[in-house]
C-alpha cells in the first residue's frame, strides 16, 4: 500500500482523536506503520482539533502532513474545517458533516465535498451520539480503502468498553451503507 494521509477535524469532545488512535493501531497490527498526529487547544471540550493519520506499509520517518498532501479528511466542526481544509490535496475528498460544516462554492470546486450526515446518524439512527467516532471511521475507511474490514472493527472493539461493541458495531456497519450511497450520487 502506498502511503495514505487522512485528516479528521473536529472539536473537543467529538472522538476525532479515538478515531485517528483506531486507524494507527489497526494499521501496526497488520503488520505496517501507522501514526496519528493531534493538534487541540488548552480547552478539553469545545476547541478546534486536528488528528492527522498516516499509514504506511514503510517506515514513517517524519510525522506531520504538509499542506496539500492530505488525500482525505472529514469534518465534523466550521471552525475546524476553516482551519485546516487547505491541507488537503486539490481533487481529495473531504466529507462533511452538513449540519454543522457549510463549504464554499470554491471549496466544491477544489475538492470532492461529500456530505454525510455523521452526527444524526450517530444520535438518530444508533441511539448514542459518542458513536459518531465509528461513523466517521467507517466512512473514511470506505474512502480510502485504507484497511481490512474486519481487522479494523477488532481493533475498534478493542479501544471502546465492552458494553457499548453492539452499538458501536451498528455505528461502523451505519458508516459503510451511507459511504457507499454517497458515492452513487
Amino acid at each position: 500500500m502506498a502511503r495514505k494521509l487522512l485528516r479528521f477535524t473536529g472539536v473537543g469532545g467529538q472522538g476525532v482523536l479515538l478515531a485517528g488512535e483506531i486507524f494507527a493501531a489497526a494499521k501496526i497490527k497488520a503488520g505496517g506503520h501507522g501514526l496519528k498526529t493531534a493538534t487541540y487547544t488548552s480547552q478539553v471540550r469545545g476547541g478546534p482539533t486536528v488528528v492527522d493519520i498516516t499509514l504506511d506499509d514503510d517506515e514513517i520517518y517524519y510525522p506531520y502532513a504538509n499542506d496539500g498532501e492530505i488525500d482525505f479528511m472529514l469534518s465534523v466542526a466550521q471552525v475546524s474545517y476553516n482551519s485546516f481544509k487547505n491541507g488537503v490535496t486539490p481533487g481529495g475528498t473531504i466529507v462533511i458533516e452538513p449540519n454543522l460544516v457549510k463549504a464554499t462554492d470554491e471549496d466544491r470546486k477544489m475538492w470532492n465535498i461529500v456530505e454525510i450526515p455523521i452526527i444524526s446518524i450517530a444520535k438518530e439512527e444508533v441511539g448514542n451520539v459518542i458513536t459518531q467516532s465509528v461513523v466517521a471511521l467507517a466512512i473514511a475507511n470506505n474512502y480510502m480503502d485504507a484497511l481490512d474490514e474486519e481487522l479494523l472493527k477488532s481493533v475498534m472493539l478493542s479501544k471502546v468498553p465492552k458494553k457499548v461493541h453492539d452499538i458501536n458495531l451498528i455505528a461502523f456497519d451505519l458508516g459503510n451503507k451511507y459511504a457507499d450511497a454517497a458515492k452513487k450520487q
